[in-house]
């Protein structure tokens, strides 16, 4: 274990984009926190680097779209003390067969909280977006509050601003041991956590570990956390003609398929002439064993004949790939974000800095993210429409 090294109101472990924002939230009010790395900042081993994510408050579920209206009032807050932008506005774009009950779900929900939702046939989709054909038993759901986040970018934004609040940041400090029990100076109890780099004291520790999370918490507490990692496979795809019509500026919209396999996409925007289009699902994974390689099969299979039909006048050909993944505890875990939990960073952040803070958070429904939801179902919160991320075999040799 060796010397003791500092003491922290709050020890965060894992610097993606839910730690980094927890240790702003924590910083920004004056409170001592170090937050931990195991690999350099900002690699590209976990779920939150890349060159971007969607974000959007459609949800099947109107408590996901109730908090994304305070994360998306964080994200612009964060822009405007950091001085630039990682979020480029579009409109959102949800599309699928008319009777599919999520999308259904999405309407009413949008109409209950006052948010104003186009609902437009197929030929009126073709309409507002020249590229985009559909299938006529099809619809489009067009709302206001979408676009693109520039996920490495922002998670350097959110370190950044938690240095300046004063946080100590520390990479390529693989967490060993957490352990309850220990004294702080004042007498209280603490929290022993223990890294290759030497071991620190606080108050609470905050587990963002991502992916990593379910080892950690097995390791250090013998808890069983009901999550799995997935290898999902981010793919670019080249546009053979009409590049304008898919350009932001130029309206092409942040997307996304309710329809087996769920799929979503983002304008052309980060590479020149490629369009990022994958599927909401993966394969289960090691996080410390998985092959660094993209599943191709599985995109030409799920994601090419969409393509075809989906994009008037356009054939497209994979080129780039990129690779994805409470209580008054003294020891908090905030995982099992992905799919969801990049745009609603800042919130999360700003949640899990209230637990360990003061033991309460308000403003969310916290009995939907509570890990003794599972104790009354081993699927946990009960959904009356489709899943949209699935888990699927592996179909490319590594």
């Amino acid at each position: 274990m060796g010397e003791i090294a500092g003491e922290y109101e709050v020890v965060v472990v894992g610097a993606g984009i839910i730690g980094s924002c927890t240790a702003y939230q924590i910083a920004k009010r004056a409170k001592s926190v170090l937050l931990l790395e195991q690999y350099d900042f900002l690699h590209h081993r976990g779920s939150s680097h890349g060159e971007s994510r969607t974000i959007r408050e459609t949800y099947p579920e109107e408590y996901y779209t109730a908090m994304m209206e305070e994360a998306f009032s964080l994200w612009e807050e964060a822009q405007h003390e950091i001085g630039y932008r990682v979020h480029i506005k579009t409109q959102q774009l949800d599309m699928g067969p008319i009777q599919n009950k999520s999308l259904q779900s999405v309407i009413q929900v949008c109409r209950k909280r006052g948010i104003p939702v186009e609902v437009l046939n197929s030929e009126q989709v073709s309409e507002r977006f020249k590229v985009i054909k559909l299938p006529s038993d099809w619809i489009g759901v067009v709302t206001d509050r979408g676009g693109i986040l520039r996920a490495s970018k922002a998670v350097a934004t959110f370190q950044s601003l938690a240095l300046k609040h004063g946080a100590t940041l520390r990479d390529n400090a693989q967490v060993t041991k957490i352990s309850n029990g220990w004294k702080l100076r004042d007498g209280s109890d603490g929290v022993l956590v223990c890294t290759r780099r030497g071991s620190v004291l606080g108050r609470k520790c905050v587990i963002a570990a991502g992916a990593w999370a379910q080892k950690l918490a097995n390791e250090i507490s013998g808890i069983e956390l009901p999550i799995q990692p997935l290898h999902t496979s981010i793919a670019y795809w080249k546009i053979e003609e009409g590049l304008q019509s898919f350009l932001p500026e130029n309206g092409f919209p942040t997307f996304a398929c309710y329809n087996d396999p769920y799929l979503y996409g983002t304008p052309s925007l980060e590479y020149p002439g490629l369009l990022k289009v994958s599927v909401h699902a993966g394969y289960p994974c090691d996080p410390d064993k998985r092959a660094l390689l993209p599943d191709l099969d599985a995109l030409r299979q799920k994601v090419s004949p969409w393509l075809t039909e989906s994009f008037r006048g356009s054939v497209m050909s994979d080129v780039k790939t990129e690779m994805s993944t409470a209580s008054k505890s003294p020891i908090l875990i905030a995982s099992g974000f992905s799919g969801h939990g990049f745009k609603m960073g800042p919130l999360i952040g700003r949640i899990m800095a209230d637990l360990a803070l003061t033991g309460e958070a308000h403003g969310v429904p916290l009995q939907y993210f509570s890990i003794e939801r599972f104790l009354q179902n081993p699927q946990g919160n009960s959904k009356e429409y489709e899943e949209q991320v699935s888990p699927y075999l592996c179909t490319t040799s590594s």
